[in-house]
């Protein structure tokens, strides 16, 4: 059930673009391996395309392109860092054996901001969410309120602004 919902919002999110204004939009992608079988989508932010491909359906379509930002994306109420714009996400969902699942999401992201105060401004709210992190150079490393491994790395980019990656779940 889960992967369903996850299916439908990966096909949702692009019809939440608001036309093609020539930017480059994000990235999603999502592998999932069920009983069932292998599932595979995604949403090339380049073009637009978004692809599926699971037991018994295979498909392509082409939509406006979609620009997520710090609204889009949240952990235990926690947004990304304000007028962040979110390049690239990746979700790995797996169903275990005996309700063992295992699930990883990844997110790459642009703030406006030097790591430092975008780390702090992290840490001081995830805290809040009951995530327990400690500061590892410009970014943080611990593990969210389900005790399941979380990390931020952040690197400066041009004109002031951060390059981070969350990397949450096991």
């Amino acid at each position: 059930m889960r992967h369903s919902l996850l299916l439908l919002g990966i096909f949702a999110l692009p019809l939440a673009g608001c036309g093609d204004d020539g930017k480059e939009g994000t990235t999603i992608s999502l592998n999932s391996m069920t009983e069932d079988g292998n599932v595979t989508a995604g949403v090339d932010g380049k073009t637009g395309e978004v692809a599926i491909n699971a037991p018994g359906f295979s498909g392509k379509i082409t939509l406006p392109k979609l620009k997520l930002d710090s609204s889009d994306f949240e952990m235990n109420g926690v947004h990304l860092y304000p007028g962040s714009t979110i390049s690239g996400m990746n979700i790995v969902a797996n169903d275990g054996k005996d309700g063992d699942d295992k699930a990883n999401v990844r997110v790459t992201f642009d703030s406006p901001a030097e790591p430092a105060v975008v780390r702090d401004w992290f840490f001081d709210r995830l805290g809040k969410a009951d995530f327990k992190i400690t500061k590892s150079g410009t970014g943080l490393k611990g593990t969210d309120e389900e005790d399941k491994p979380f990390a931020l790395e952040l690197t400066p980019a041009a004109n002031g602004h951060s390059t981070g990656v969350i990397v949450a779940g096991g």
